[in-house]
């Protein structure tokens, strides 16, 4: 008896946790699908007219070039530097690996503002002016240690003897790493890239302080909303936003799982 109402109000702690965790972000849809320009209950009736405004938006069209280039350009960079760095970490031993990958690693504890705040202070010390291409300096900086952590993973699984044995059968190095290495790994290279895309391309303090002038999707949203007649076109962007996000994260788990799967598969009965 104990044990089943501890069970139940685990069940209750959980739904109430998650009902307080996304209830706001199912009510993103509710109102970009209402008419009305006031988000408040009762609803009014049912339209996509705010849908339709986003891509008369010319500001906002900017804004969304900006963060695709930017989310590409930080998912390429982060995902190639985190290769490095997990291929490093899981072939090689050498002085100070591990003091270097916490390094790496940093990012994801510092508080994002100190890391903006740094990266302008240094970036203007040093005459860079702001633009797309600092806040793709950020971006890489902030999404490489997510890449590390994915691809650490998809290279430790690998049997290093794949490699040892192309190599004794004539290949160069970078040959076994090419024609034998990647293709077992690019599971993994295509969920570090979907992940770093996503953490970019949904990305506000660090757009926020390097930007410059130029707009990000993010920071769009944020000057949008001291206009209260620009709320459910936000309310409509931000359904969109939420829609692509999950998609992105539910193909790169995806990958990351096919990759763990193919990964094991090749070691367990690769050569049988």
């Amino acid at each position: 008896m104990n044990g089943g109402a501890q069970g139940r109000g685990l069940r209750a702690y959980a739904l109430l946790y998650l009902l307080f965790l996304y209830a706001p972000i199912l009510l993103l849809p509710v109102f970009a699908f209402n008419s009305g320009t006031v988000v408040a209950f009762p609803l009014n009736s049912f339209t996509t007219e705010w849908f339709g405004q986003l891509w008369g938006n010319a500001t906002l069209r900017r804004a969304l070039f900006n963060s695709l280039t930017i989310a590409f350009s930080a998912a390429a960079l982060a995902t190639l530097l985190g290769m490095f760095a997990a291929r490093a970490s899981t072939r090689y031993r050498f002085a100070g690996k591990g003091t270097a990958l916490g390094l790496i690693m940093l990012p994801l504890v510092l508080p994002e503002i100190i890391v903006g705040v740094s990266l302008l202070v240094v970036l203007l010390a040093v005459g860079i002016e702001l633009s797309i291409l600092t806040v793709i300096i950020g971006h890489t900086l902030i999404c490489t240690p997510y890449a590390v952590a994915i691809l650490t993973t998809a290279f430790a699984s690998l049997d290093q003897s794949l490699e040892e044995a192309a190599q004794d059968l004539g290949e160069s190095r970078w040959n076994a790493f090419r024609l034998v290495i990647l293709p077992l790994v690019m599971p993994g290279i295509l969920s570090s890239m979907l992940m770093s895309f996503t953490i970019s391309l949904d990305e506000f303090i660090i757009a926020f302080f390097l930007a410059g002038s130029e707009p990000t999707l993010p920071t769009y949203i944020f000057s949008q909303l001291r206009f209260p007649k620009s709320i459910p076109m936000i309310m409509a962007l931000g359904t969109v936003l939420v829609a692509t996000s999950i998609l992105l994260l539910a193909l790169a788990e995806y990958f990351r799982r096919r990759g763990a799967a193919r990964t094991g598969q090749t070691n367990s009965g690769g050569f049988l």
